[in-house]
């Protein structure tokens, strides 16, 4: 059966050549946010300019996140992800070009900064196509048994291509300086757009196609809205996304409080990656189905404890195990959350639920960037990081005690259903 095989998703050809893309695109996308960061911030001491990154890209993202959805349900996936792919090649190319000297000579600091603001507000834009994209692909790769399983599979590489690329980062601005750092990472990129050619078009699954943008973004929404099993996972994972997003304050921790420099940043930065790896590769071996709403709410709990503790921190040591445990657990809820979408959702609203995700955890990624750079401006830096992981456990606690439902929450069933098909 193949919800007895942990490598099940892996038996399918293309599915291999999809997480290879998305290692490439991810490893990529990584480096070169965390390059940013420390050259942003390198060039101004100022934490309200790591929210001004955050607030550029999760205006389009957000703003843009519902028509993307309709957008790719009306359209081919594989052509249209290696024309996003492409785009963002020119994203790279650009910023590349921003820190090169005999590009930039003469140019004002706010000339430079306006213009990576606007090179991230485009990122924005197209990282609204990503995930509706990504997540409708896979349904169109391997079978409907082995979604669970192929889930676990493309967040396991997500996480490895994001910790690879956020430990590289540290030591690539170390090695090389920033500029011939973005050049790697626009090598990555061009490297993930080959990767997607070997991937064959793949139908359309959507029966409506022209249907008015107005009557398929109402039909997303009222889904999402009407599932709460799915409605409670973005939900959770949206609260402890926005106010535990100390990741942004790193530069700020690994330059001023735990002067380790641009080495130790990179390791801080990849350390809750490390964790939800390992804690991805477990699941592909121990079920998460059975009591899934009580171990969400326990994972995401954890998670606002780690914050909590990793902002309290004056010792590396001690700020690298609070992150890699906050990467444990925060790694538990990404598995049960892509598990719910894929196993929740009809194949023909797999855009525009993605889209409603994307709008939900991952622009509140962007959004608790900001959030954290203007707390951080506000109240100081550590008191910042302290009120984010305390509002993630007040939030897991109201939802487990008025939301029954969503505790009791169990995927037994649904996993035997669709080993069936």
């Amino acid at each position: 059966m193949a919800i007895n095989d942990p490598y099940a998703a892996l038996r399918y050809r293309e599915f291999n050549i999809f997480l290879l893309m998305r290692f490439l695109l991810v490893f990529g996308w990584s480096m070169q946010f965390i390059v940013i960061e420390w050259e942003v911030y390198s060039l101004t001491k100022d934490p309200l300019s790591l929210a001004i990154i955050g607030l550029m890209e999760f205006i389009p993202a957000f703003g843009m996140a519902l028509f993307a959805g309709h957008i790719v349900d009306q359209r081919e996936k594989r052509n249209l992800l290696a024309l996003i792919i492409g785009a963002f090649s020119l994203i790279s190319l650009g910023l590349f070009l921003l820190t090169w000297p005999a590009f930039i000579d003469g140019w004002e600091t706010n000339t430079i900064l306006y213009s990576v603001y606007a090179l991230v507000f485009f990122g924005g834009f197209l990282r609204s196509f990503f995930g509706p994209i990504l997540f409708s692909l896979i349904a169109l790769i391997v079978p409907k048994k082995v979604y669970p399983n192929a889930a676990t599979w493309s967040s396991s590489s997500w996480q490895i291509a994001s910790v690879v690329g956020l430990a590289f980062s540290g030591f690539a601005i170390s090695w090389f300086g920033v500029h011939w750092s973005l050049l790697i990472v626009f090598s990555l990129v061009m490297l993930a757009l080959l990767a997607v050619m070997f991937i064959g078009k793949k139908p359309i699954l959507n029966t409506k196609i022209n249907e008015p943008i107005k009557q398929s973004l109402k039909e997303g929404l009222t889904f999402v809205f009407k599932t709460k099993s799915i409605l409670g996972a973005l939900t959770l994972d949206m609260v402890s996304v926005l106010f535990g997003g100390a990741v942004i304050l790193l530069p700020i921790f690994a330059q001023d409080i735990l002067k380790v420099g641009s080495e130790g940043f990179g390791i801080l930065r990849a350390a809750p990656s490390v964790g939800a790896i390992l804690t991805m590769i477990a699941t592909a071996y121990i079920p998460i189905s059975k009591n899934a709403g009580k171990k969400l709410l326990v994972a995401i709990f954890g998670f606002g404890l780690c914050i909590i503790a990793f902002g309290l921190s004056s010792i590396f040591w001690v700020s690298l195990v609070a992150l890699f445990f906050s990467g444990v657990t925060d790694g538990v809820s990404m598995v049960i959350r892509q598990t719910i979408l894929q196993l929740k959702t009809p194949d023909h609203m797999r855009g525009r639920v993605a889209s409603v995700n994307s709008m939900f955890v991952g622009s509140s990624n962007e959004l608790g960037a900001f959030e954290s750079g203007v707390t951080a401006k506000l109240m100081g830096t550590v008191t910042a990081v302290v009120f984010g992981g305390t509002m993630t456990l007040i939030t897991v606690i109201t939802t487990a005690v008025v939301s029954p439902t969503f505790r009791n929450l169990d995927l037994t069933k649904d996993f035997e259903d669709n080993d069936k098909d």
